[in-house]
């Protein structure tokens, strides 16, 4: 897992289990709930594509990469939240490796 990634996993499960919601917007979502969580991911995904939609009309891409970023950071607060963490994600994508996205997509369709 990229060391970013596997730093920013174990600040998450940190302030999870440690962290004071008063000073740690991290663990003021994990007390708020797993609803208010999903509420930022959606936040965040409708701001990820509307910059994008900016970024092809713009050709800058700094308000694309910063949603993005905020995408994944809930992305990954939601994932801390339900016990799993990056490291299933990239080992799910490394699964998919070699395979046409046609045939992973059928794959999904058929369960």
């Amino acid at each position: 897992m990229n060391d970013t990634l596997a730093e920013l996993a174990a600040l998450l499960e940190a302030r999870k289990r440690e962290g004071d919601d008063s000073s740690s917007y991290v663990a003021s979502l994990h007390k708020k709930g797993l609803n208010k969580i999903l509420e930022k991911v959606g936040e965040e995904c409708t701001e990820t594509i509307l910059a994008a939609k900016d970024a092809e009309l713009s050709g800058n891409h700094g308000e694309l990469i910063a949603e993005t970023a905020d995408l994944w950071f809930h992305s990954l607060v939601m994932l801390s939240h339900l016990g799993a963490g990056p490291d299933a994600v990239l080992a799910e994508l490394q699964r998919r490796f070699g395979r046409s996205g046609i045939e992973e997509k059928a794959s999904r369709d058929n369960k």
